[in-house]
């Protein structure tokens, strides 16, 4: 069956009865129908939260059609409540352009999946419209700032750093022309649009810890310059109480399910390849709060979600992983090893041992914050026993335990090894989890260690507007945030064709961009963009809607 047709053969719980499975009380809950809710934050216990288990769902560098790891992240989560564990999993939430544009939705796969599949890929209970509204209507205020002849705050137009966002996949929008006409339409310059999920907005929610921890964020915003080069906060231009007032349902976690009845938290979700690529700090406490076991993933390979979850997420969230899971996949194996892609679902032992380089990186990566990671091989139909054999073999060389995860095909059933492998983990990383630097080296220093421990680059260069960038963020006392870098997802270098494990190599960081609201700055590497293109065949073309509103196509 199709992910839709197995979710729609599954009968769901009501969300109150799932909420009493990790003691939420009917009075806390408020329902977005029967089978969602948002919960209050007033359920985050900062001492259970230092009891609790904290487990990383990450990958080896992916394939254009990703390795798993939300299918993965769930079916750990079943296995664990299988084995008698108390689990929850916390995870972002889609994003529409993404789901009509290539993945035709997120919500896990087959039978590992979120439910109800279609809400949480369509509008769900409503946070990115939320996140939206709060964008644009900082973008809406600057715009009326340059309109007004007499505003004391003199903004400079080719200064401003704030771009309009939505939630679709539209190149067009990338670089436009607003305030074209009569003077009444406003100040005539160029803007462009961002998707929703990459919007500074969605970032500063992610990382707040409370309500006012979200406004003080949101103030903190640098929307631009003055003609006299001073810059210009979001708290200056007096929109900070407005927009908090827009997000404050925006910020509770979302309470749904997954196949098999057990809890989980949807909430955020920013891109790692552009962002933190993480869901919430109040998500994740929110689980670490109700369960023993908390199972979150970070978006792309571990070259970016997941260095920017123990690098950022965990500093200034006060959080402490206990096991990292990398997802690995046969296929992505043998496209690392040289397979093109009409050949990666054909069988070579040969490309498996090559590729494995690319997974190997990724292991010795984990080891440097302190963590033994456990691998999960998540399967595909095209594997052979001789190759999952061969990876298992290369794994226990670097000291590292591979398991086969079947949650696709058997749900909980097929991670009750996994999840007994990460339980086994999570106690003996217990407390030895450390960032890979200090937040208050120069920038310079904090770009080279991720870009030469993380990613084996042998230099890092910049172009003279990174140069000007870096002065120019020093100067306004911004360089003591940390880095969250915007490269291609596709390979450990800033170059997407070289894929596997890439030597002697040097990346360049073009030009900077700042979340200081958010509280990080962004070296961007090649042609990173904040808009993505639909493809030539958009995932939309394949779903359909009957005259009794049944949905059809979303996987």
């Amino acid at each position: 069956m199709t992910d839709i047709e197995i979710t729609k053969s599954i009968n769901m719980l009501h969300i109150k009865d799932v909420a009493k499975k990790i003691n939420i009380a009917e009075n806390d809950l408020e329902y977005y129908g029967k089978h969602k809710a948002k919960l209050p934050l007033h359920l985050i216990d900062d001492e259970k939260i230092k009891t609790s288990k904290l487990i990383l769902v990450t990958a080896l560098t992916p394939t254009p059609a990703g390795e798993g790891k939300t299918t993965v992240s769930i079916g750990l989560n079943e296995g664990l409540n299988k084995i008698g564990k108390k689990s929850i999993a916390v995870l972002r939430e889609p994003s529409l352009g993404p789901v009509f544009g290539i993945k035709g939705g997120a919500a896990g796969g087959g039978y590992s999946q979120v439910v109800p599949m279609e809400d949480i890929n369509l509008h769900f209970t409503g946070d990115f419209s939320a996140i939206e509204k709060a964008n644009n209507f900082l973008a809406a205020i600057i715009d009326n700032v340059l309109q007004i002849e007499n505003h004391p705050i003199k903004l400079d137009p080719k200064s401003i750093l704030w771009k309009r966002v939505m939630d679709m996949n539209d190149r067009s929008l990338r670089e436009i022309i607003i305030g074209v006409g009569a003077k009444a339409n406003g100040v005539t310059r160029q803007d462009g649009f961002n998707i929703t999920a990459a919007s500074e907005i969605m970032a500063i929610l992610c990382l707040s810890n409370n309500l006012n921890d979200l406004k003080n964020k949101i103030g903190n915003i640098l929307v631009g310059f003055t003609y006299d080069k001073k810059p210009v906060f979001a708290r200056e231009l007096k929109v900070q109480e407005a927009m908090t007032i827009l997000l404050k349902d925006a910020i509770k976690p979302n309470l749904v399910q997954t196949l098999e009845g057990n809890p989980a938290i949807l909430h955020g979700g920013p891109f790692a390849n552009i962002a933190q690529g993480t869901n919430s700090i109040i998500a994740t406490k929110m689980g670490l709060s109700l369960a023993d076991y908390v199972v979150t993933e970070a978006g792309f390979g571990a070259d970016l979600g997941a260095e920017k979850f123990l690098n950022i997420k965990c500093k200034y969230g006060n959080l402490t992983p206990s096991a990292i899971v990398i997802v690995a996949t046969i296929r992505a194996l043998r496209h690392h090893g040289g397979a093109l892609p009409n050949e990666l679902n054909n069988p070579s032992l040969e490309k498996v041992k090559i590729g494995f380089a690319n997974l190997e990186r990724h292991i010795e990566n984990a080891k440097k914050f302190g963590i033994v990671p456990v691998v999960a091989i998540n399967h595909f139909v095209s594997d052979t026993d001789q190759e999952i054999e061969l990876l298992i073999e290369l794994c226990k060389t670097q000291g590292v335990t591979a398991v086969l995860s079947q949650g696709w095909a058997l749900g909980g059933n097929g991670c009750a090894e996994l999840a007994n492998a990460v339980v086994n983990a999570a106690q003996e990383n217990s407390n030895k989890f450390k960032p890979l630097y200090d937040w208050n080296l120069s920038i310079k220093e904090k770009i080279e260690i991720i870009s030469k421990e993380i990613y084996r680059a042998s230099a890092v260069e910049y172009t003279s507007k990174a140069l000007a960038d870096i002065a120019r963020l020093e100067k306004i006392g911004l360089g003591n945030l940390p880095v969250c870098m915007a490269k291609t997802q596709k390979s450990f270098s800033d170059n997407e064709k070289l894929i596997g494990a890439p030597n002697d190599f040097s990346i360049t960081v073009r030009e900077f961009e700042v979340a200081s609201g958010a509280g990080f700055i962004v070296p961007i590497l090649g042609n990173m963009m904040r808009m993505p293109g639909l493809p030539s065949i958009p995932a939309s073309e394949n779903m359909k809607i009957d005259e009794n509103g049944e949905i059809f196509g979303l996987s």
